[in-house]
């Protein structure tokens, strides 16, 4: 399953390679925070509809709830998707470019298992990973101190 997920990811992120955008355009948003090579090797699409993989076995795993739920953006190793009018939205940018740090990281097997399993054991609100994202984007938008998120995500995980 896995497997399977980590190959759809790969063609979603290949079907939409055109048309992502390079997130080194937040280098001065996000001075501090990110590096400007991890800026500059991570990237966005905006789109009207946020791809994630309906398969039945996720279905039948339980995870018919997460597949279904309304999602501003969604992120798939080094590229996230948002939603068309959240373009602006430095908040959500950030929190997803926390899950790239995740992603990279973890390494996309080890993501997706773990993500999964965090899905299952905790429910989306509570997932540690997404704890995290939520945790230092809220950090970002009260316009605390800078914290290295690369650091940060390697020393909390």
């Amino acid at each position: 399953m896995i497997e399977h997920i980590n190959g759809w990811i790969d063609e979603t992120n290949k079907k939409f390679l055109k048309t992502r955008i390079c997130c080194a355009r937040f280098k001065n948003a996000f001075h501090g925070f990110y590096s400007a090579a991890f800026l500059e090797n991570s990237f966005f699409v905006v789109t009207d509809e946020i791809p994630k993989p309906d398969f039945p076995e996720l279905r039948a795993l339980g995870f018919g709830d997460f597949i279904d739920m309304p999602v501003r953006g969604i992120t798939y190793k080094n590229t996230y998707y948002i939603a068309r009018g959240e373009e602006a939205d430095f908040q959500l940018h950030f929190h997803e470019l926390v899950h790239v740090a995740q992603w990279e990281h973890l390494g996309a097997l080890n993501f997706i298992r773990r993500y999964m399993k965090e899905i299952q054991d905790f429910g989306y609100d509570k997932s540690p990973l997404e704890t995290m994202a939520y945790g230092l984007d809220r950090h970002y938008a009260a316009g605390r101190e800078k914290i290295n998120v690369q650091s940060f995500v390697t020393n909390n995980i």
